[in-house]
């Protein structure tokens, strides 16, 4: 266990350390449910892929609930205001919500949406993986928290390395999604074990979780609107799959699936981008002068250019050889749908804008406006999706999208704006 713990530390620049094991562990992310759903159209057909799709969406969702949207707020909490032992004690609760969550709603599904056994089974196993994510990111958020985000992205990439390889195998051998799912599980639970929990180990005085009522309390408080910002985030970013769900087939959601794989690869890009400077853009903030609101802004503007030149380059990519590279890797002729991955790709890169939005907004600590901005966004899903979904299929699915997205990210950028001018003010009256 300590050799393991030692590789993972090796490092002669941990900055640059940093940078590369998390851009190989967003990209493993990104290509996980690509690689997977490629390789189960191709062994189960297009209807275990389309249930893939949506189990991968609601599993997404679930996370945010084990997760709780503290990750954020503990990257960036450099006084230490609680301890990783109450940290750890509030990831057990709500991990153990997100089990509950996820059991119930499959139950429901099976009950009232007219669920198969096999959908509910497979979306479970999905949600499960997840589960196993939002809890080894508390000892990710505490490495990152204590300066070596380097070792949580080098267990997280190996992990999610794994997890690829594992489910796509399992798949060729047995065709069985349930089955596949399940050793994935398995072998995730280990590698937690080994990587994040045994690493995690040597950041901390104690792994043993805490259950303080005021740190609880706090942690509630604290996370609550992170946690609506993210788990609506999610929401609103899937809600034309929760749509297809709700009025079409499970090929059609397949085929959607396909088609929004390069929009989430973008967004998951832009993530990997963001996460490193959570601790840096916080200490920035904390100092309160003119010279670090400046630099705060100029980093601000910085990473909204670079957004915008991955949403570009997404764009052109999607117009000229998006298609047939989609229909070669998911071995399906996507030759129709050129306009509507056009349209997708807009909305990732608006998803993206919102991503980052959010993060700084967590940072600068105002998110309680999160839950305005994220609530409007998801009432308006709500009522739109019919509208959109049912009588356009997968071309209204993606212009319901693409509006959402628009709203959400000119919201937060507004939310955003009002407390950097408020910071500038106070700043300049000192």
């Amino acid at each position: 266990m300590d050799a393991i713990v030692r590789n993972l530390q090796k490092t002669n620049n941990i900055e640059r350390s940093t940078y590369i094991w998390n851009a190989i562990s967003a990209t493993m992310l990104a290509m996980q449910s690509p690689i997977i759903l490629a390789v189960m159209t191709r062994t189960n057909g297009t209807s275990d892929a389309g249930i893939f799709s949506i189990a991968i969406a609601i599993a997404n969702l679930m996370m945010y609930v084990g997760q709780y949207g503290l990750r954020r707020f503990q990257a960036s909490d450099v006084n230490e205001q609680f301890s990783f032992e109450e940290y750890h004690g509030m990831r057990v609760l709500t991990c153990a919500v997100l089990v509950a969550a996820s059991l119930g709603y499959c139950v429901f599904a099976q009950t009232f949406k007219g669920y198969s056994s096999h959908k509910a089974a497979a979306i479970f196993l999905v949600c499960m993986v997840k589960m196993i994510q939002a809890y080894s990111d508390v000892f990710h958020g505490n490495m990152q928290q204590k300066g070596r985000f380097d070792v949580a992205a080098k267990a997280t990439a190996i992990r999610y390395i794994a997890e690829i390889i594992v489910f796509c195998v399992m798949l060729i051998l047995t065709q069985n999604l349930l089955l596949s799912a399940a050793v994935c599980v398995g072998v995730s639970i280990v590698l937690m074990i080994l990587l994040s929990v045994n690493a995690g180990s040597y950041y901390c005085d104690s792994v043993k979780p805490v259950f303080h009522a005021n740190a609880i309390k706090g942690l509630l408080i604290e996370g609550f609107p992170l946690f609506v910002s993210m788990f609506l985030n999610t929401y609103v970013g899937n809600a034309p799959k929760y749509a297809i769900d709700n009025y079409l087939t499970d090929d059609i959601q397949a085929l959607f699936g396909y088609l929004f794989m390069p929009a989430f690869v973008v967004q998951i890009v832009a993530q990997f981008i963001f996460n490193p400077v959570i601790t840096s853009y916080a200490h920035l903030w904390t100092h309160h002068t003119e010279k670090s609101y400046k630099e705060f802004e100029r980093r601000i503007y910085k990473m909204c250019g670079i957004v915008l030149g991955l949403t570009v380059l997404g764009l052109v990519v999607a117009a000229t050889i998006g298609i047939p590279v989609l229909s070669a890797v998911f071995g399906v002729d996507l030759g129709d749908y050129r306009k509507e991955l056009c349209i997708i790709m807009l909305g990732g890169g608006m998803l993206a804008y919102a991503t980052y939005f959010s993060t700084v907004i967590a940072i600068i600590r105002v998110q309680r406006s999160l839950i305005i901005c994220y609530g409007v966004v998801s009432l308006m899903s709500l009522l739109l999706s019919g509208l959109f979904v049912k009588p356009y299929g997968i071309f209204g699915a993606c212009w319901l999208y693409v509006l959402l997205m628009g709203i959400l990210s000119i919201s937060l950028y507004i939310a955003m704006k009002i407390k950097l001018e408020q910071e500038k003010s106070s700043l300049a009256t000192k």
